[in-house]
């Protein structure tokens, strides 16, 4: 019965599906084994009979989505709103363990408080306490080990807001889901601050600003379909490889609009998800965080069946340079692969780190350098094509220049310390200064200095391995994934612990 007929009926005019339907619908039918069912607060009389029982708030169990098992709990909220005083021996903890016991992925269901506090619970227990996060290090254990997945399915607060945040994909359902360290009564309270709901927390704000979740969707149906193709690149855990699937896409296909996708005039942008869907097997490209760290596209895909991870500056955006939210999306995403074994192929059009003083108020230097380390630190396989741009720091770290380091480039390469415009304003300042005519002298001498930036001269100097044709991207990609997988039973396990600056 969970909360009651009525609140199950409030639940469902607020747009939200039940806890229970929630289960069965992200799983396999039929699939959910619940562990705990019966845990919950029950009444007795005095002579032992129960008068009336309330279960806990938290549903937790294993199930399966096409076919492979998981772990997934829950939260109730028509159970006194998710609220800690509602949950009954630490269910959602021992869903983590559960998960890493038997080395399965979590996924997380969260809506309310997410197992967080309610100043109820001082009347009920007669006391205050101070706060500790049960189980908490094995939610941080978890990370390392298997896939984490969360999804805020409705107002979410405090610890239910951590648990959200800490995983490995993320997402909020737009309009339904909000997302807060506190709800709007305590930021009153708190700050003076008065607002509603979505205006605190909602996916508008954690999507695309914040970069709190992943992905933003329409439906809690849309939601699930979600989680079930992200796991559907992931292994169960980090001591298998990720699963296989039968190619549907030739290794060998050719596409002639990879000739033309690059504009000539260096200054023109172009949209890099058609590259993308052009080279990797067809409908295969799942985008995690589109619309967070915008100049930089990051997705799990396939290569002739193998999943690999994707990343991509995209010049439409910021011209393609690095922020910092960039950079941090960056970081968060190569983390995921290494731990995972998913090879990465990288379409670098870097320009560099964004330039401004608002990004040296984001601290993008500071954040970038995370990043470079976070590629630096990568041990999975890896392989860069090189689309057009490749300047300066940022463009440095499109890979591990001191491993491998293997790369394509296209004939449209345009690389170097920096780009000419802005090095020749630099380099050349007196001796344009002084001239007739400065204008027209800045221009001789960049006209000059664009004859050395081709990148066959580069190439004359093996400065780069290879200049090969756009159309050859996909099947060299191809041979290369059944390589790099002969390489991944060595490096099955934990990744080592991590540094960050």
């Amino acid at each position: 019965m969970m909360g009651g007929k009525e609140n199950v009926e409030r639940q469902h005019a607020a747009g939200r599906l039940t806890v229970r339907e929630r289960i069965g619908r992200l799983l396999d039918p039929g699939s959910f084994h619940e562990t705990g069912a019966l845990a919950g607060k029950a009444r007795y009389d005095e002579h032992g009979d129960l008068i009336s029982f309330t279960p806990s708030n938290f549903v937790m169990g294993s199930g399966r989505i096409d076919g492979r098992r998981v772990v997934v709990g829950g939260d109730d909220f028509t159970v006194r709103g998710g609220a800690a005083d509602a949950v009954v021996g630490d269910k959602a903890g021992y869903g983590e363990k559960l998960a890493l016991g038997l080395k399965l992925p979590m996924i997380r269901l969260v809506d309310g408080t997410g197992g967080g506090g309610s100043v109820k619970t001082l009347e009920m227990i007669g006391r205050t306490y101070v706060p500790a996060n049960p189980s908490w290090d094995k939610v941080v254990e978890l990370l390392g080990e298997v896939p984490v997945v969360a999804a805020a399915l409705g107002p979410v607060a405090g610890l239910g807001a951590v648990r959200v945040a800490t995983s490995h994909f993320s997402l909020m359902v737009r309009g339904v889901s909000q997302l807060f360290v506190a709800g709007p009564p305590v930021v009153e309270r708190g700050v003076g601050e008065k607002v509603d709901k979505e205006q605190l927390g909602g996916s508008h704000i954690h999507a695309r600003l914040s970069g709190a979740v992943d992905n933003e969707v329409e439906t809690e149906e849309e939601a699930f379909a979600a989680i079930r193709r992200f796991l559907s690149y992931m292994p169960s855990s980090v001591y298998e490889a990720p699963p296989v699937v039968e190619a549907s896409d030739a290794a060998d296909r050719r596409e002639e609009d990879l000739l033309s996708v690059i504009p000539r005039d260096r200054r023109r942008s172009y949209d890099v998800r058609r590259i993308i869907a052009m080279v990797l097997d067809r409908g295969s490209f799942f985008e995690i965080g589109p619309y967070y760290g915008r100049p930089l596209v990051t997705g799990l895909a396939r290569l002739n069946g193998y999943p690999v991870g994707v990343m991509a500056n995209d010049p439409r955006r910021g011209g393609g340079a690095v922020d910092a939210p960039a950079a941090e999306k960056m970081i968060r995403f190569v983390d995921l692969c290494d731990t995972f074994h998913l090879p990465v192929v990288n379409f670098v059009d870097n320009p560099g780190f964004l330039i401004g003083t608002a990004a040296e108020r984001a601290g993008t230097v500071r954040v970038g350098a995370r990043a470079m380390v976070a590629v630096y630190q990568a041990t999975v396989p890896w392989i860069s094509i090189l689309i057009r741009r490749c300047f300066g720091v940022a463009g440095a770290a499109h890979g591990n220049a001191q491993g491998l380091n293997l790369r394509y480039a296209w004939p449209s390469g345009d690389w170097g310390s920096l780009p000419i415009e802005g090095g020749v304003q630099a380099a050349y300042k007196r001796e344009i200064a002084a001239a007739p005519d400065p204008e027209a002298h800045r221009r001789g001498i960049e006209d000059r200095l664009r004859q050395y930036m081709s990148p066959f001269r580069t190439a004359e100097s093996f400065g780069i391995e290879e200049i090969i044709d756009p159309r050859d991207t996909r099947p060299l990609l191809c041979e290369w994934i059944e390589t790099a997988w002969k390489l991944l039973p060595a490096r099955l396990g934990p990744v080592r612990r991590r540094t960050r600056s």
